[in-house]
Protein backbone atom coordinates (compact mmCIF):
# COMPACT_ATOMS: atom_id res chain seq x y z
CA UNK A 1 0.00 0.00 0.00
CA UNK A 2 1.12 3.42 -1.07
CA UNK A 3 2.70 5.73 1.94
CA UNK A 4 1.84 9.41 1.77
CA UNK A 5 4.47 11.36 2.72
CA UNK A 6 3.95 13.53 5.46
CA UNK A 7 4.50 17.41 4.91
CA UNK A 8 7.77 18.49 6.74
CA UNK A 9 7.17 21.25 8.89
CA UNK A 10 7.84 24.69 7.93
CA UNK A 11 9.95 26.96 10.26
CA UNK A 12 8.82 30.28 10.02
CA UNK A 13 12.04 32.85 10.32
CA UNK A 14 11.12 36.13 12.30
CA UNK A 15 9.80 38.77 10.08
CA UNK A 16 12.28 41.15 8.10
CA UNK A 17 11.65 44.82 7.90
CA UNK A 18 13.00 47.14 4.94
CA UNK A 19 12.55 49.84 3.12
CA UNK A 20 12.30 48.23 -0.10
CA UNK A 21 11.89 44.57 -1.04
CA UNK A 22 13.64 42.98 -4.63
CA UNK A 23 12.13 40.34 -5.91
CA UNK A 24 14.94 38.85 -8.46
CA UNK A 25 18.72 38.65 -8.58
CA UNK A 26 19.08 39.46 -12.01
CA UNK A 27 21.11 42.37 -14.03
CA UNK A 28 17.54 44.53 -12.94
CA UNK A 29 16.99 42.96 -9.58
CA UNK A 30 20.55 43.78 -8.95
CA UNK A 31 20.43 47.47 -10.19
CA UNK A 32 17.58 48.53 -8.33
CA UNK A 33 18.63 47.27 -5.32
CA UNK A 34 21.84 49.03 -5.77
CA UNK A 35 19.77 52.18 -6.60
CA UNK A 36 17.38 52.16 -3.71
CA UNK A 37 20.39 51.37 -1.16
CA UNK A 38 22.84 53.97 -2.70
CA UNK A 39 19.31 56.24 -2.10
CA UNK A 40 19.35 55.57 1.40
CA UNK A 41 16.69 52.41 1.59
CA UNK A 42 17.42 49.11 3.43
CA UNK A 43 16.99 47.12 0.64
CA UNK A 44 16.22 43.19 0.89
CA UNK A 45 16.81 41.22 -2.25
CA UNK A 46 15.20 37.52 -2.58
CA UNK A 47 16.60 35.62 -5.37
CA UNK A 48 15.03 32.50 -6.50
CA UNK A 49 18.57 30.94 -7.21
CA UNK A 50 21.55 32.24 -6.29
CA UNK A 51 21.99 36.35 -6.78
CA UNK A 52 24.96 36.50 -9.28
CA UNK A 53 24.04 33.25 -11.11
CA UNK A 54 20.00 33.04 -12.03
CA UNK A 55 18.60 34.46 -15.09
CA UNK A 56 19.09 34.42 -18.68
CA UNK A 57 21.64 37.51 -18.30
CA UNK A 58 24.19 35.60 -16.47
CA UNK A 59 24.40 33.04 -19.22
CA UNK A 60 24.67 35.68 -21.84
CA UNK A 61 26.94 38.38 -22.71
CA UNK A 62 24.97 41.17 -22.42
CA UNK A 63 26.10 44.23 -25.06
CA UNK A 64 24.19 47.54 -23.97
CA UNK A 65 22.30 49.88 -26.29
CA UNK A 66 24.94 52.31 -26.11
CA UNK A 67 25.09 55.95 -27.64
CA UNK A 68 27.19 58.72 -26.76
CA UNK A 69 25.48 62.29 -25.48
CA UNK A 70 25.37 63.60 -29.08
CA UNK A 71 22.31 64.80 -29.92
CA UNK A 72 22.63 63.87 -33.89
CA UNK A 73 23.64 60.25 -32.35
CA UNK A 74 21.10 60.06 -30.38
CA UNK A 75 18.26 61.63 -32.74
CA UNK A 76 19.39 59.01 -35.36
CA UNK A 77 19.69 55.43 -32.84
CA UNK A 78 16.31 56.66 -31.87
CA UNK A 79 14.55 57.28 -35.16
CA UNK A 80 16.04 53.85 -36.46
CA UNK A 81 14.64 51.98 -33.25
CA UNK A 82 11.09 53.61 -34.05
CA UNK A 83 11.07 53.14 -37.59
CA UNK A 84 11.00 49.32 -36.19
CA UNK A 85 8.63 49.58 -33.37
CA UNK A 86 5.38 49.14 -34.90
CA UNK A 87 4.39 52.30 -34.09
CA UNK A 88 3.45 51.75 -30.44
CA UNK A 89 7.26 52.37 -28.69
CA UNK A 90 8.16 56.15 -27.39
CA UNK A 91 10.76 57.71 -28.14
CA UNK A 92 11.25 59.52 -24.53
CA UNK A 93 11.54 56.76 -22.98
CA UNK A 94 13.97 55.43 -25.21
CA UNK A 95 16.26 58.79 -24.55
CA UNK A 96 15.66 58.04 -20.35
CA UNK A 97 17.28 54.70 -20.92
CA UNK A 98 20.37 55.97 -23.56
CA UNK A 99 21.16 58.79 -21.14
CA UNK A 100 20.83 56.31 -17.59
CA UNK A 101 22.45 53.58 -19.62
CA UNK A 102 25.90 55.93 -20.32
CA UNK A 103 25.46 57.88 -17.00
CA UNK A 104 25.41 54.59 -15.06
CA UNK A 105 27.27 51.40 -16.25
CA UNK A 106 30.63 53.24 -15.55
CA UNK A 107 30.24 53.26 -11.86
CA UNK A 108 30.73 49.66 -11.57
CA UNK A 109 34.20 50.12 -12.36
CA UNK A 110 35.57 49.35 -8.79
CA UNK A 111 34.04 45.80 -9.36
CA UNK A 112 34.26 45.37 -13.03
CA UNK A 113 37.16 44.84 -14.97
CA UNK A 114 35.70 46.93 -18.28
CA UNK A 115 37.88 45.95 -21.44
CA UNK A 116 39.82 48.46 -23.27
CA UNK A 117 40.87 48.59 -27.13
CA UNK A 118 44.01 48.33 -28.89
CA UNK A 119 44.67 52.40 -28.12
CA UNK A 120 43.54 51.84 -24.33
CA UNK A 121 40.30 53.03 -24.59
CA UNK A 122 37.64 51.11 -21.84
CA UNK A 123 34.99 49.47 -23.53
CA UNK A 124 31.54 49.82 -21.44
CA UNK A 125 29.18 48.48 -24.79
CA UNK A 126 29.82 44.77 -23.99
CA UNK A 127 29.93 42.56 -20.54
CA UNK A 128 30.70 39.04 -19.89
CA UNK A 129 27.27 38.23 -18.22
CA UNK A 130 29.06 35.48 -15.82
CA UNK A 131 31.13 38.46 -14.19
CA UNK A 132 28.74 41.52 -14.81
CA UNK A 133 26.38 39.24 -12.65
CA UNK A 134 28.82 38.21 -9.89
CA UNK A 135 30.29 42.23 -10.14
CA UNK A 136 26.45 43.75 -9.10
CA UNK A 137 26.28 40.63 -6.34
CA UNK A 138 29.45 42.33 -4.62
CA UNK A 139 28.47 46.22 -5.28
CA UNK A 140 25.05 45.68 -3.54
CA UNK A 141 26.53 43.57 -0.57
CA UNK A 142 28.98 46.77 -0.33
CA UNK A 143 26.21 48.51 -0.44
CA UNK A 144 24.37 47.29 2.46
CA UNK A 145 21.76 45.34 0.91
CA UNK A 146 20.47 42.04 2.49
CA UNK A 147 20.60 38.88 -0.15
CA UNK A 148 17.86 35.94 0.42
CA UNK A 149 19.54 33.35 -2.23
CA UNK A 150 17.48 30.36 -3.05
CA UNK A 151 14.51 32.13 -1.36
CA UNK A 152 11.28 32.31 -4.09
CA UNK A 153 8.75 34.67 -3.30
CA UNK A 154 5.07 33.03 -3.55
CA UNK A 155 2.59 36.20 -3.04
CA UNK A 156 2.56 39.70 -1.88
CA UNK A 157 1.01 40.88 1.09
CA UNK A 158 -1.15 43.82 1.02
CA UNK A 159 -1.82 46.57 4.64
CA UNK A 160 -5.08 47.17 5.58
CA UNK A 161 -5.43 50.53 2.64
CA UNK A 162 -4.68 47.95 -0.16
CA UNK A 163 -0.65 48.55 -0.65
CA UNK A 164 1.86 46.33 -1.29
CA UNK A 165 2.96 45.88 1.53
CA UNK A 166 5.85 43.03 1.64
CA UNK A 167 6.35 39.45 0.39
CA UNK A 168 6.16 35.85 1.67
CA UNK A 169 7.99 32.85 0.74
CA UNK A 170 10.59 29.99 1.05
CA UNK A 171 14.25 29.34 1.32
CA UNK A 172 13.80 25.65 -0.37
CA UNK A 173 17.01 23.93 0.83
CA UNK A 174 16.38 25.28 4.43
CA UNK A 175 12.67 24.67 4.64
CA UNK A 176 11.91 27.74 5.92
CA UNK A 177 9.44 30.10 5.52
CA UNK A 178 10.86 33.99 5.33
CA UNK A 179 8.64 37.14 5.33
CA UNK A 180 9.69 40.77 4.26
CA UNK A 181 7.60 44.05 5.46
CA UNK A 182 8.25 46.85 3.27
CA UNK A 183 6.46 49.58 2.13
CA UNK A 184 7.89 49.04 -1.75
CA UNK A 185 8.48 45.93 -3.58
CA UNK A 186 9.90 45.96 -7.00
CA UNK A 187 9.41 42.72 -9.12
CA UNK A 188 12.37 41.48 -10.88
CA UNK A 189 11.33 38.34 -11.99
CA UNK A 190 12.40 38.04 -15.63
CA UNK A 191 9.86 36.98 -18.44
CA UNK A 192 8.44 33.68 -18.85
CA UNK A 193 9.85 31.09 -20.95
CA UNK A 194 7.48 28.40 -20.40
CA UNK A 195 10.41 26.12 -19.39
CA UNK A 196 10.86 25.68 -23.12
CA UNK A 197 14.98 24.45 -21.71
CA UNK A 198 15.87 27.73 -23.13
CA UNK A 199 19.52 28.79 -20.99
CA UNK A 200 18.76 30.22 -18.42
CA UNK A 201 15.46 30.57 -18.42
CA UNK A 202 13.86 27.89 -16.33
CA UNK A 203 13.27 29.96 -13.36
CA UNK A 204 11.74 32.02 -15.13
CA UNK A 205 7.93 31.19 -15.28
CA UNK A 206 5.95 34.18 -14.87
CA UNK A 207 5.83 34.70 -11.04
CA UNK A 208 6.25 37.94 -11.16
CA UNK A 209 3.02 38.43 -13.47
CA UNK A 210 0.87 36.61 -11.05
CA UNK A 211 1.68 38.21 -8.16
CA UNK A 212 0.86 41.45 -10.01
CA UNK A 213 -2.24 40.69 -11.31
CA UNK A 214 -3.29 39.26 -7.94
CA UNK A 215 -2.56 42.84 -6.44
CA UNK A 216 -4.69 44.38 -9.98
CA UNK A 217 -1.71 45.33 -12.05
CA UNK A 218 -2.78 44.32 -16.00
CA UNK A 219 -0.05 43.28 -18.42
CA UNK A 220 0.81 44.63 -21.71
CA UNK A 221 1.73 43.55 -25.43
CA UNK A 222 1.64 39.90 -24.10
CA UNK A 223 0.99 39.05 -27.97
CA UNK A 224 4.39 40.07 -28.62
CA UNK A 225 5.83 36.75 -26.97
CA UNK A 226 7.01 34.83 -30.14
CA UNK A 227 10.64 35.75 -30.31
CA UNK A 228 12.46 31.99 -30.81
CA UNK A 229 15.98 31.71 -30.96
CA UNK A 230 18.16 28.94 -33.28
CA UNK A 231 20.27 26.05 -31.05
CA UNK A 232 21.94 22.85 -31.93
CA UNK A 233 18.72 20.28 -31.58
CA UNK A 234 20.23 18.63 -28.32
CA UNK A 235 21.30 21.52 -27.00
CA UNK A 236 19.86 24.42 -23.99
CA UNK A 237 22.64 26.73 -26.20
CA UNK A 238 21.19 29.77 -27.88
CA UNK A 239 23.86 31.77 -28.17
CA UNK A 240 22.49 33.47 -31.48
CA UNK A 241 25.35 35.60 -33.19
CA UNK A 242 27.32 32.63 -34.84
CA UNK A 243 24.36 31.84 -36.73
CA UNK A 244 24.26 35.16 -38.37
CA UNK A 245 26.33 33.14 -40.28
CA UNK A 246 24.31 30.03 -40.44
CA UNK A 247 23.45 28.40 -43.73
CA UNK A 248 20.56 25.96 -43.18
CA UNK A 249 19.04 23.01 -45.18
CA UNK A 250 15.50 20.49 -45.51
CA UNK A 251 15.30 17.16 -44.59
CA UNK A 252 15.89 16.75 -48.53
CA UNK A 253 19.92 18.52 -47.72
CA UNK A 254 18.67 21.45 -50.28
CA UNK A 255 19.72 24.91 -48.93
CA UNK A 256 16.95 26.72 -47.45
CA UNK A 257 16.70 30.61 -48.65
CA UNK A 258 16.51 32.97 -45.94
CA UNK A 259 14.66 36.00 -46.98
CA UNK A 260 16.41 38.91 -45.01
CA UNK A 261 13.96 40.12 -41.65
CA UNK A 262 11.75 36.35 -42.47
CA UNK A 263 14.49 34.14 -40.53
CA UNK A 264 12.21 32.37 -37.76
CA UNK A 265 9.07 32.40 -40.32
CA UNK A 266 11.74 30.90 -42.55
CA UNK A 267 12.67 28.07 -40.45
CA UNK A 268 10.04 27.54 -38.52
CA UNK A 269 7.71 26.78 -42.10
CA UNK A 270 10.77 23.90 -42.61
CA UNK A 271 10.91 22.78 -39.19
CA UNK A 272 7.00 21.66 -39.60
CA UNK A 273 8.00 19.41 -42.64
CA UNK A 274 10.84 18.06 -41.17
CA UNK A 275 14.04 18.10 -39.64
CA UNK A 276 16.40 20.94 -40.52
CA UNK A 277 20.11 21.18 -40.40
CA UNK A 278 22.55 24.09 -39.89
CA UNK A 279 26.46 24.73 -41.00
CA UNK A 280 28.70 27.78 -39.70
CA UNK A 281 31.34 27.56 -42.85
CA UNK A 282 30.82 31.05 -43.83
CA UNK A 283 31.84 32.12 -40.49
CA UNK A 284 35.18 34.18 -41.00
CA UNK A 285 38.85 32.65 -39.43
CA UNK A 286 38.88 35.90 -37.35
CA UNK A 287 35.60 35.66 -35.67
CA UNK A 288 36.20 31.48 -35.07
CA UNK A 289 39.62 32.46 -33.57
CA UNK A 290 37.76 34.84 -31.27
CA UNK A 291 34.29 33.26 -30.56
CA UNK A 292 35.91 30.55 -27.61
CA UNK A 293 36.59 34.08 -25.83
CA UNK A 294 33.89 36.17 -27.03
CA UNK A 295 31.48 33.63 -25.94
CA UNK A 296 32.98 30.76 -23.99
CA UNK A 297 29.94 28.77 -23.73
CA UNK A 298 29.30 28.48 -27.27
CA UNK A 299 30.95 25.64 -28.53
CA UNK A 300 30.44 23.23 -25.09
CA UNK A 301 27.79 21.41 -27.27
CA UNK A 302 30.16 20.83 -30.31
CA UNK A 303 32.87 20.06 -28.01
CA UNK A 304 31.29 17.29 -26.22
CA UNK A 305 29.39 15.80 -29.06
CA UNK A 306 32.28 15.71 -31.35
CA UNK A 307 30.35 17.74 -34.10
CA UNK A 308 32.48 20.65 -35.68
CA UNK A 309 30.03 23.10 -36.58
CA UNK A 310 31.99 24.82 -39.31
CA UNK A 311 32.76 21.63 -41.42
CA UNK A 312 29.64 19.21 -40.45
CA UNK A 313 26.02 19.82 -40.49
CA UNK A 314 23.81 19.68 -37.27
CA UNK A 315 20.46 19.33 -36.54
CA UNK A 316 18.80 22.70 -35.07
CA UNK A 317 15.70 23.99 -33.49
CA UNK A 318 13.89 27.52 -32.85
CA UNK A 319 13.83 27.76 -28.40
CA UNK A 320 10.82 29.69 -27.50
CA UNK A 321 11.83 32.70 -25.61
CA UNK A 322 8.28 33.28 -24.90
CA UNK A 323 8.05 37.21 -23.10
CA UNK A 324 12.07 37.09 -22.41
CA UNK A 325 12.74 38.46 -25.30
CA UNK A 326 9.22 39.24 -26.61
CA UNK A 327 8.44 42.77 -25.26
CA UNK A 328 5.33 42.19 -22.91
CA UNK A 329 5.12 42.12 -19.64
CA UNK A 330 3.60 43.85 -16.19
CA UNK A 331 1.95 47.32 -17.39
CA UNK A 332 3.43 50.69 -16.01
CA UNK A 333 1.68 53.26 -14.72
CA UNK A 334 4.33 55.90 -14.62
CA UNK A 335 8.12 56.31 -15.65
CA UNK A 336 9.37 55.34 -12.59
CA UNK A 337 7.88 52.19 -12.98
CA UNK A 338 5.50 51.95 -11.11
CA UNK A 339 2.26 49.81 -11.46
CA UNK A 340 -1.28 50.38 -10.37
CA UNK A 341 -1.10 48.92 -7.41
CA UNK A 342 0.44 51.25 -4.48
CA UNK A 343 3.84 50.19 -3.56
CA UNK A 344 4.31 48.23 -6.50
CA UNK A 345 7.11 48.61 -9.02
CA UNK A 346 8.20 46.29 -12.10
CA UNK A 347 11.26 45.83 -13.72
CA UNK A 348 13.45 44.30 -16.55
CA UNK A 349 11.62 41.38 -18.21
CA UNK A 350 9.11 41.26 -15.82
CA UNK A 351 7.98 44.78 -17.42
CA UNK A 352 6.43 45.41 -20.55
CA UNK A 353 9.08 47.40 -22.22
CA UNK A 354 6.93 48.26 -25.26
CA UNK A 355 8.27 51.67 -24.67
CA UNK A 356 11.50 51.19 -25.75
CA UNK A 357 11.13 48.23 -28.12
CA UNK A 358 7.36 48.36 -29.35
CA UNK A 359 6.13 45.34 -31.35
CA UNK A 360 9.37 43.77 -31.89
CA UNK A 361 12.05 41.89 -29.65
CA UNK A 362 14.57 44.65 -28.24
CA UNK A 363 17.53 41.88 -28.65
CA UNK A 364 20.10 41.81 -26.09
CA UNK A 365 21.20 45.59 -26.25
CA UNK A 366 18.12 47.39 -25.86
CA UNK A 367 17.09 44.73 -23.24
CA UNK A 368 20.00 45.28 -21.27
CA UNK A 369 19.82 48.74 -21.33
CA UNK A 370 16.07 48.61 -20.23
CA UNK A 371 17.25 46.10 -17.39
CA UNK A 372 20.01 48.92 -16.30
CA UNK A 373 17.82 52.09 -16.68
CA UNK A 374 14.37 50.48 -15.18
CA UNK A 375 16.38 49.30 -12.17
CA UNK A 376 17.35 52.54 -11.57
CA UNK A 377 14.46 54.13 -12.27
CA UNK A 378 12.37 52.26 -10.13
CA UNK A 379 15.40 51.45 -7.48
CA UNK A 380 15.31 55.25 -6.61
CA UNK A 381 11.30 55.51 -6.72
CA UNK A 382 11.22 52.77 -4.18
CA UNK A 383 13.46 54.38 -2.28
CA UNK A 384 11.69 57.97 -1.73
CA UNK A 385 7.81 55.85 -1.48
CA UNK A 386 10.29 54.41 1.61
CA UNK A 387 10.93 57.62 2.68
CA UNK A 388 7.40 59.25 2.67
CA UNK A 389 5.70 56.52 4.30
CA UNK A 390 7.07 56.60 7.41
CA UNK A 391 8.66 52.55 7.74
CA UNK A 392 7.46 49.09 6.98
CA UNK A 393 5.12 48.76 9.79
CA UNK A 394 3.52 45.99 11.70
CA UNK A 395 -0.41 46.36 11.15
CA UNK A 396 -1.92 43.77 9.81
CA UNK A 397 -1.39 42.15 6.32
CA UNK A 398 -3.64 40.12 4.32
CA UNK A 399 -1.58 37.70 1.81
CA UNK A 400 -2.74 37.92 -1.82
CA UNK A 401 -2.01 34.86 -3.27
CA UNK A 402 -4.47 32.36 -4.17
CA UNK A 403 -4.11 30.04 -7.41
CA UNK A 404 -1.19 27.23 -6.46
CA UNK A 405 -1.12 28.07 -3.06
CA UNK A 406 -5.07 27.84 -1.69
CA UNK A 407 -7.70 25.91 -3.46
CA UNK A 408 -10.71 27.88 -4.05
CA UNK A 409 -12.88 24.93 -3.71
CA UNK A 410 -11.40 21.91 -2.00
CA UNK A 411 -7.83 20.58 -1.89
CA UNK A 412 -7.30 17.48 -4.39
CA UNK A 413 -4.96 15.82 -6.24
CA UNK A 414 -3.68 17.79 -8.97
CA UNK A 415 -0.46 16.64 -11.46
CA UNK A 416 1.37 19.75 -11.32
CA UNK A 417 3.80 18.13 -14.36
CA UNK A 418 0.74 17.54 -16.22
CA UNK A 419 -0.52 21.53 -16.03
CA UNK A 420 2.85 22.30 -17.23
CA UNK A 421 2.98 19.96 -19.95
CA UNK A 422 -0.42 20.87 -21.42
CA UNK A 423 0.40 24.95 -21.13
CA UNK A 424 3.82 23.89 -23.04
CA UNK A 425 1.24 22.17 -25.54
CA UNK A 426 -0.66 25.15 -26.47
CA UNK A 427 2.42 28.05 -26.17
CA UNK A 428 5.51 25.85 -27.52
CA UNK A 429 4.50 24.72 -31.11
CA UNK A 430 5.20 26.52 -33.84
CA UNK A 431 2.25 26.13 -35.52
CA UNK A 432 0.23 28.24 -32.68
CA UNK A 433 2.63 30.66 -31.47
CA UNK A 434 4.82 31.80 -34.42
CA UNK A 435 1.96 31.01 -37.23
CA UNK A 436 -1.44 31.97 -35.41
CA UNK A 437 -4.56 31.83 -36.10
CA UNK A 438 -7.96 32.81 -34.53
CA UNK A 439 -9.36 28.81 -34.55
CA UNK A 440 -6.34 27.80 -33.20
CA UNK A 441 -6.02 30.50 -30.69
CA UNK A 442 -10.16 30.48 -29.57
CA UNK A 443 -9.35 26.28 -28.98
CA UNK A 444 -5.86 27.43 -26.89
CA UNK A 445 -7.78 29.64 -24.60
CA UNK A 446 -10.50 26.86 -24.15
CA UNK A 447 -8.04 24.10 -23.08
CA UNK A 448 -5.67 26.84 -20.59
CA UNK A 449 -8.85 27.96 -19.08
CA UNK A 450 -9.38 24.22 -17.98
CA UNK A 451 -6.32 24.72 -16.37
CA UNK A 452 -6.74 27.41 -15.01
CA UNK A 453 -9.77 26.25 -13.43
CA UNK A 454 -8.22 22.50 -11.86
CA UNK A 455 -5.23 24.34 -11.00
CA UNK A 456 -7.32 27.31 -8.95
CA UNK A 457 -9.73 25.38 -7.38
CA UNK A 458 -8.12 22.04 -6.13
CA UNK A 459 -4.33 23.00 -5.83
CA UNK A 460 -3.12 22.99 -2.32
CA UNK A 461 0.34 24.35 -2.60
CA UNK A 462 0.79 25.01 1.05
CA UNK A 463 -0.18 21.41 1.84
CA UNK A 464 2.55 19.96 -0.04
CA UNK A 465 5.18 17.62 1.46
CA UNK A 466 8.08 19.83 0.87
CA UNK A 467 8.83 23.63 -0.09
CA UNK A 468 9.97 22.85 -3.73
CA UNK A 469 7.02 21.27 -4.39
CA UNK A 470 5.36 24.39 -3.11
CA UNK A 471 7.28 26.38 -5.45
CA UNK A 472 6.64 23.97 -8.82
CA UNK A 473 2.32 24.65 -7.56
CA UNK A 474 3.10 28.21 -7.56
CA UNK A 475 4.88 27.79 -11.03
CA UNK A 476 2.54 25.95 -12.81
CA UNK A 477 -0.49 28.53 -11.49
CA UNK A 478 2.01 31.24 -12.99
CA UNK A 479 2.77 29.68 -16.09
CA UNK A 480 -0.77 28.86 -16.60
CA UNK A 481 -2.08 32.45 -15.96
CA UNK A 482 0.89 33.65 -18.37
CA UNK A 483 -0.11 31.75 -21.25
CA UNK A 484 -3.86 32.52 -20.93
CA UNK A 485 -3.04 36.42 -21.30
CA UNK A 486 -0.40 35.58 -24.39
CA UNK A 487 -3.09 33.87 -26.10
CA UNK A 488 -5.82 36.37 -25.25
CA UNK A 489 -3.95 38.74 -26.46
CA UNK A 490 -2.57 37.11 -29.65
CA UNK A 491 -6.51 36.33 -30.71
CA UNK A 492 -7.68 40.19 -29.94
CA UNK A 493 -4.91 41.33 -31.97
CA UNK A 494 -6.76 40.32 -34.91
CA UNK A 495 -3.36 41.88 -37.30
CA UNK A 496 -0.03 40.97 -37.94
CA UNK A 497 2.32 43.62 -36.28
CA UNK A 498 6.14 43.12 -35.49
CA UNK A 499 6.71 39.88 -33.77
CA UNK A 500 2.94 38.76 -33.89
CA UNK A 501 2.24 37.06 -37.38
CA UNK A 502 -1.77 36.23 -37.91
CA UNK A 503 -1.94 33.64 -40.83
CA UNK A 504 -5.42 34.59 -41.05
CA UNK A 505 -4.71 38.55 -40.95
CA UNK A 506 -1.29 38.73 -42.59
CA UNK A 507 -1.61 42.57 -42.71
CA UNK A 508 -0.78 45.35 -40.76
CA UNK A 509 -4.25 47.41 -39.63
CA UNK A 510 -3.29 51.21 -38.59
CA UNK A 511 -6.35 51.36 -36.54
CA UNK A 512 -4.45 49.00 -34.13
CA UNK A 513 -1.50 50.94 -33.73
CA UNK A 514 -2.01 50.75 -29.62
CA UNK A 515 -0.79 49.21 -26.86
CA UNK A 516 -3.50 45.90 -25.94
CA UNK A 517 -3.59 45.50 -22.01
CA UNK A 518 -4.56 42.01 -20.99
CA UNK A 519 -5.50 41.03 -16.97
CA UNK A 520 -7.84 39.04 -15.26
CA UNK A 521 -7.49 36.03 -13.34
CA UNK A 522 -11.01 33.84 -13.66
CA UNK A 523 -12.15 36.14 -16.37
CA UNK A 524 -9.44 36.95 -18.92
CA UNK A 525 -10.07 40.59 -20.16
CA UNK A 526 -8.45 42.29 -23.27
CA UNK A 527 -8.57 46.33 -24.16
CA UNK A 528 -6.99 48.20 -26.55
CA UNK A 529 -5.69 51.59 -25.60
CA UNK A 530 -7.38 54.94 -26.78
CA UNK A 531 -10.12 54.82 -29.96
CA UNK A 532 -8.79 51.42 -31.84
CA UNK A 533 -11.42 48.44 -32.35
CA UNK A 534 -12.48 47.18 -29.32
CA UNK A 535 -12.20 43.13 -28.69
CA UNK A 536 -14.72 41.13 -28.33
CA UNK A 537 -16.12 40.19 -24.71
CA UNK A 538 -14.58 36.49 -24.04
CA UNK A 539 -17.81 35.25 -23.07
CA UNK A 540 -19.18 35.76 -26.54
CA UNK A 541 -15.90 34.02 -28.39
CA UNK A 542 -17.10 31.34 -29.67
CA UNK A 543 -15.23 27.87 -29.36
CA UNK A 544 -14.33 25.51 -32.18
CA UNK A 545 -14.77 22.12 -31.75
CA UNK A 546 -11.97 19.66 -30.99
CA UNK A 547 -10.37 19.28 -34.56
CA UNK A 548 -12.26 22.16 -36.87
CA UNK A 549 -9.27 24.06 -38.55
Amino acid sequence: MPVTPRPTPVTALPSIAADVLVIGGGLSGTWAALAAAQAGARVVLADKGYCGASGVAATSGPGHWWVPPDPDLRAAAIAGRMAIAGGIADPAWMARILDITWTTLPTIADVYDFATDENGVVQYRGLRGPEYLRAMRRKILNHGVRILDQSPALELLADCNGAVAGARGLRRQRHEAWTVRAPAVILATGGCGFKSRLLGSHTNTGDGHLMAAEAGVPCSGMEFSTYHTVSPAWSTMTRSMSYAFAVYYDAGGREIPVPPGDITRTLARAMLAGPVTCSLHRMPDDIRERLRRVQPNMMLPFDRTGVDPFTQRFPVLLRPEGTIRGSGGIRMADEDCATEAKGLFVVGDAATREPVAGAVSGGGAILAAWALSSGVMAGRAAAARARGSGGPGDGPVTPLGRAGLRPARHAAPVDVSAVTAAVQGETLPYDKTIFRRAPVLRRSLAVLDGVWRDVRDHLDGYGLSTAGETVQAREAAALTAVARWCTRAGLDRAESRGMHWREDAPATDPAYARRLSVGGLDDVWARFDGDAPQPIPSQTIPVPEAGAA
